[in-house]
């Protein structure tokens, strides 16, 4: 085996095209081979990069069989992979890649306290599951809603709560895996594996092995070597990292799920002042003991969706700590979070504590207390990252600020700055230094701070992997950390359960430097390329280089993003393909020319546009500006479709529509078949009676002037939603005035008509710059595109800028109304339970606490909003025929359900045309716009 690490070094290699041809008929499941496939899996979110061989996509335990078999004749490498969110490089390698969470992602059987699972089944998949029957996984890592079950098993992973629940190691019963030979012995029973590895491990001394408990470290020789000559060889698979068995299938154990929890948030002057009130905490039973740095503290203040934290936290903390407690009973441990304040009050420790013992209001906390690795990664600049070199290690909690104290005089020496979160309770944070490799020097920087802080956590008698694994960053360290006689007796266990090494070879043990395979340095400088959307400094190309890879837009039960990849499950389709897919291209020579290739356009095109990536990809991703970009290129060399052209001219359409309605519905539904749009949905009415007409019959008003931006749909198609919002405004003492003229550009942006949509943004706010007033709207696609895709549009005009300021959200402004006395409403709706289902604009841009406030203000309505994600039609998207099914599945994974859900009686609100259409198309259910039925309570049904 090379000290390269790739495995192949040596081989006879087949190419990646006749190694897919050879694999692909062997498994029911799929190979691909192409380079965007290649290129998509080369990393993870480590700061490493390898491209494999080829990707195979097994859809059970006899197709990873037949693979492994195969690239075993053929002196292939294979890596197992899960969510590829790994930080130290686990999951790159110049091998097969076998991804588990395609297909192999079932839970197959829950009984007592254990699950029976494959190795692709997510942590929060599973504690959804084990939830229905009061249980939940233990080991609850911060990335529960796209980990994998294989790859916390894989990584030995760990969680907040290990303090109660251990690492994963605790918790694995029982294991199914392929051996490199392709075997697939049984574990419990097999004497061979289990007789060859008590004779490495009799006689073996291991007392310099690590003492401290949460260790991810090598292979834990400690644990098999127990019960000698009894050997437990799940013990030593699990934290293997792939590199001695692949995992088909596991059983794990569950734990009680808590009945009560609570929540003290301490407020502290300093970062070791914090560190040093965690024994208090722990001296309570807490369950969990996080700690949070004013570095990402102050990251969060600047996000939307973490904006709940900021708004109950006490001054300006420079660290805050937050104390879990759980228990069967809520007066007990809410009980335990006041006598921790006192305790705190009377040791000086910090200078207020935040009691969160509600539901509600532990979900702000909880939220950004998982965001940390996140929210850091969002402070990059340019190649100036954060990086996982020395992040995992972990001390004995009393041991902590002493160790903490050492680390930060360490990077000071050498010039670095990091931010701190991670797991007090047991000795483990996750310190970051911001470190740039394209700099010289840097990657020299990096390497000695590697070694200095390795030992400095032995020296505190902690280790170097405590539930991040080993990967390319720490497997070198292992010789030096564990001794030659240990690290010798890990590399004969390695040759027992894979002589040729073949599985994740490079990994733990005969690794190379952790400073070979580095993504960063390695790419090729970006070639220019004049774009018409004006992105931050670096292009278009730092703007999909935004991306780390951390992974969040795979989730698949929460938020929004990203919609493709819920119903899809292909990392293509997910916003973390599609930027890696742009980086690839825009890193060719001509980038200009890559990006008119036809595979470049298939993984971009299911990209709904939602904009959820904006908020909830911690690095605020903005793929929708980056599709519209790319189909502005890539239209220049295949020219425009005619149905892009059709739908870019989308006012110009609704308004001959309306002139000509109701003769327009016709012909609308006997063209859609030739223009490729879905005859299995419904097309929006045109109304004669349209909006512009109406307002036009009405007399003056009078008071302070308002403009209502009428939007395409709001006006010829939907005009008593217009009517509703002039009445109520009108009410409100306003005077409203209708931005008629013209449109927006929202259709055209996203068509990648990018020439027209900058002329129609250039109109546009020449017209709204005649006035001062306040601009309001009702579609928040199109309002908010005043807010956001101007600035791009029409860089360095400064009327963008105070257009920007004064747009708002109908919904806003009514609020105001209500709460200052000028608009009443009465009790109508008083009773009634209203479900709000929001557009994915107005989650992106503003969140939605504007339109649930306007409709809290309706007398005696009960008002909640479900978390349906996106609601799969995103305008034009669900009407095209090749993207229908996709946009009713999309549909069906959460917002159908939660709406079938409700009580018929149960009044349905969502803010977009889009959502409404989903809405009365997919569930059978009228959704009204909230100005509607704020309407319908003022007294205007």
């Amino acid at each position: 085996m090379s000290r390269g690490g790739s495995g192949t070094d040596g081989m006879n290699i087949p190419s990646s095209s006749s190694l897919a041809r050879t694999l692909s008929p062997l498994i029911a499941g799929d190979v691909r081979d192409d380079p965007y496939t290649r290129h998509l899996y080369s990393s993870d979110a480590s700061m490493y990069a390898i491209e494999p061989l080829a990707v195979a996509f097994p859809r059970d335990e006899g197709d990873v069989q037949a693979l492994v078999a195969a690239c075993g004749e053929l002196e292939v490498p294979v890596l197992p992979r899960g969510a590829g969110t790994s930080l130290a490089g686990q999951t790159v390698g110049r091998a097969v890649i076998v991804d588990f969470s395609r297909h192999m992602n079932k839970i197959l059987e829950i009984g007592g306290r254990t699950a029976r699972v494959q190795p692709g089944v997510v942590q929060d998949q599973l504690n959804r599951a084990a939830g229905r029957h009061g249980l939940m996984f233990g080991p609850d890592t911060s990335t529960s809603n796209r980990a994998t079950i294989g790859g916390m098993i894989g990584n030995n992973s760990a969680g907040s709560h290990s303090v109660l629940y251990g690492s994963t190691i605790d918790h694995v019963q029982a294991l199914r895996v392929v051996l490199a030979d392709a075997s697939m012995p049984d574990l419990a029973t097999d004497a061979r594996l289990s007789d060859a590895v008590a004779g490495i491990l009799g006689g073996l001394d291991l007392t310099g092995f690590p003492r401290f408990w949460r260790h991810s470290g090598g292979y834990r020789l400690d644990l098999a070597a127990r019960d000698l000559p009894s050997v437990d060889l799940t013990k030593l698979i699990t934290g293997s990292e792939g590199t001695l068995a692949v995992v088909t299938e596991a059983t794990v154990g569950l734990v009680e799920r808590p009945r009560a929890k609570a929540i003290a948030v301490g407020h502290f002057t300093a970062t070791p002042a914090a560190i040093a009130a965690t024994a208090d905490a722990l001296s309570f039973g807490a369950a969990s003991v996080e700690l949070m740095d004013k570095a990402i503290l102050d990251l969060s203040r600047q996000r939307v969706d973490y904006a709940g934290l900021g708004d109950i936290l006490e001054g300006d903390p420079e660290a805050l700590l937050f104390v879990e407690f759980f228990g069967d009973d809520p007066a007990e441990v809410a009980d335990r979070v006041d006598k921790l304040a006192a305790t705190w009050r009377s040791g000086g420790h910090g200078y207020h504590t935040l009691k969160a013992v509600t539901a509600q209001q532990q979900a702000a906390v909880l939220k950004v207390r998982k965001a940390g690795l996140g929210l850091l990664m969002a402070s990059s600049v340019g190649s100036r990252r954060p990086l996982a070199f020395v992040e995992d290690t972990a001390v004995p909690p009393e041991r902590l600020l002493p160790y903490v104290t050492e680390f930060a005089g360490i990077l000071d020496r050498h010039g670095l700055r990091a931010g701190f979160y991670g797991h007090c309770s047991v000795g483990c944070l996750h310190i970051r230094p911001f470190v740039d490799l394209r700099a010289p020097g840097e990657i020299g920087t990096m390497r000695t701070v590697a070694e200095e802080i390795a030992e400095l956590a032995a020296r505190h008698g902690g280790v170097n992997s405590s539930e991040h694994g080993d990967g390319l960053a720490r497997s070198e360290f292992n010789r030096r950390l564990f001794g030659d006689s240990i690290y010798e007796a890990m590399r004969q266990v390695k040759r027992v359960f894979d002589p040729r090494g073949r599985l994740n070879p490079g990994k733990i043990v005969d690794a190379p430097p952790m400073t070979d395979h580095l993504r960063d340095p390695a790419a090729p400088e970006p070639p220019p390329l004049r774009t018409t959307l004006s992105f931050a400094a670096g292009g278009m190309h730092a703007a999909a280089d935004r991306c780390m890879n951390v992974g969040v837009c795979r989730k698949d039960d929460s938020g929004v993003m990203c919609p493709s990849y819920m119903a899809t499950r292909e990392e293509e389709h997910s916003t973390r393909g599609r930027a890696n897919a742009l980086v690839k291209a825009l890193s060719s020579p001509d980038p200009g020319k890559a990006l008119g290739d036809d595979r470049l356009h298939g993984i971009l095109d299911l990209c709904l546009e939602c904009k959820a990536c904006q908020s909830e990809c911690p690095l605020g991703v903005d793929m929708a500006a980056l599709k519209s970009e790319f189909l502005h290129q890539y239209q220049q060399e295949h020219g425009v479709p005619l149905r892009s052209r059709l739908f870019g001219a989308i006012r110009t359409l609704n308004r001959l529509g309306s002139a000509t309605a109701p003769l327009s519905n016709w012909l609308a539904g006997a063209v859609r078949g030739p223009l490729g749009l879905s005859r299995r949905r419904p097309l929006p009415r045109f109304r004669r009676d349209n909006l512009v007409r109406w307002h036009a019959r009405r007399p003056p008003a009078a008071g302070r002037e308002v403009i209502l931006l009428a939007d395409s749909f709001t006006t010829y198609s939907e005009p008593g939603i217009g009517r509703a919002a002039v009445e109520l405004l009108e009410r409100a003492g306003y005077r409203v005035r209708l931005a008629a003229e013209g449109c927006c550009g929202r259709a055209s942006i996203s068509k990648g008509l990018l020439d027209r949509a900058r002329a129609m943004a250039g109109s546009m706010v020449e017209r709204l710059s005649r006035s001062d007033a306040p601009i309001v709207g009702l579609e928040p696609s199109c309002l908010l595109t005043l807010r956001d895709e101007y600035a791009a549009l029409l860089p360095g005009d400064p009327r963008v800028a105070a257009v920007a300021a004064r747009a708002r959200l109908v919904p806003e402004l009514l609020t105001e109304a209500i709460d200052d006395g000028s608009l009443a409403l009465g009790d109508a709706l008083s009773g009634r339970s209203i479900l709000l289902h929001a557009h994915c604009h107005e989650k992106a841009v503003t969140g939605t606490a504007a339109t649930r406030a306007l409709l809290s203000r309706i007398p005696g309505a009960e008002v909640a909003e479900i978390d349906a994600g996106c609601c799969g039609m995103a305008g034009s998207f669900g009407f095209e025929a090749e993207h229908y099914d996709l946009s009713m599945k999309i549909g069906a994974l959460r917002l159908f359900p939660a709406i079938a859900a409700s009580s018929p009686g149960t009044l349905l609100a969502a803010t977009g045309v889009s959502c409404r259409q989903q809405i009365a198309h997919g569930a059978g259910r009228t959704a009204r716009h909230p100005v509607e039925l704020v309407h319908w309570a003022a007294g205007r049904p």
